[in-house]
């Protein structure tokens, strides 16, 4: 069963992020408690696979309240450690791989608990051009979106454009001067930190690195979505479009994209998707 008081801090939060959209957040780790990680915990895929400290999410269950008791203090008195995430690799249909990061059960836990906090004022600062990672959006939505602006317009080009390795380049310093746009409470950041920085285990071999948040982690989709908001889709609204003559559109979801160009005797102007 949802927690309704989670639910009305949540949406309490949203509506203070939408009425001040110039507000920085310094002030929301008090939120995380005992009712908010069970909140989080059942929010989390129940049939996930284990990190490296191999603790299933039916395991966890088992005394779940002592568990995030004992979580919560952890966190509030600055003695929770995250672990590195275990790395696997998935075969993609280009004959590549892509990897794949799982967290250990409490980081995934702390992890959607921020990421629930930072959602609800995110969710009122991201642009409508973006469609990855979102709640009620879809990569179905968004070829909706391109296929009926294609219809609306003449298109006389389509390239297909993709950021190299994005979940694994992320630069940490950038993201976090994102971040200072809106969010800074101590707690919270560091938490984020430490996630950034907790090391990756891959075929037994564990390493630290410089950049990147790695695809897979409950944090990642969203900490990607706050960096491509601002290199990429508010440089389009606020740069690109004013100087375009007409319309222009941009589909986003997330690092891959697909420009689109209008013909020569129309207006310039163009979209993405992945």
């Amino acid at each position: 069963m949802r927690s309704e008081t989670v639910s009305t801090k949540l949406h309490q939060l949203s509506e203070q992020a939408r009425r001040h959209p110039e507000r920085v957040f310094t002030a929301l780790h008090h939120l995380i408690d005992i009712e908010f990680l069970q909140e989080a915990y059942l929010r989390l895929r129940k049939d996930a696979a284990a990190g490296v400290d191999n603790m299933t999410s039916a395991e966890y269950a088992e005394g779940l309240v002592e568990r995030l008791t004992e979580l919560h203090l952890r966190v509030h008195e600055n003695r929770y450690r995250a672990l590195p995430v275990r790395r696997f690799w998935i075969d993609k249909e280009d004959g590549k791989r892509r990897p794949l990061g799982i967290p250990a059960l409490e980081d995934k836990i702390l992890q959607r608990a921020v990421q629930m906090i930072l959602s609800a004022i995110y969710e009122t600062q991201f642009h409508d051009v973006s469609y990855g990672f979102r709640a009620g959006r879809s990569a179905h939505q968004a070829l909706s979106q391109l296929r009926e602006s294609c219809f609306e317009c003449e298109v006389s080009s389509i390239y297909d454009a993709d950021v190299s390795h994005f979940f694994d380049d992320i630069d940490h310093c950038q993201l976090n001067r994102f971040l200072d746009m809106k969010v800074k409470d101590g707690v919270v950041r560091r938490l984020i930190n430490k996630w950034l920085k907790a090391g990756v285990l891959d075929g037994g071999v564990l390493y630290y690195p410089a950049n990147g948040s790695p695809q897979g982690g409950v944090i990642s989709p969203l900490l990607s979505n706050v960096y491509l908001h601002h290199v990429l889709d508010e440089w389009f609204v606020n740069v690109v479009q004013p100087r375009l003559r007409g319309q222009a559109f941009l589909v986003r979801f997330a690092d891959d994209c697909v420009p689109r160009a209008l013909n020569a005797a129309s207006a310039a102007g163009g979209a993405c998707c992945t």
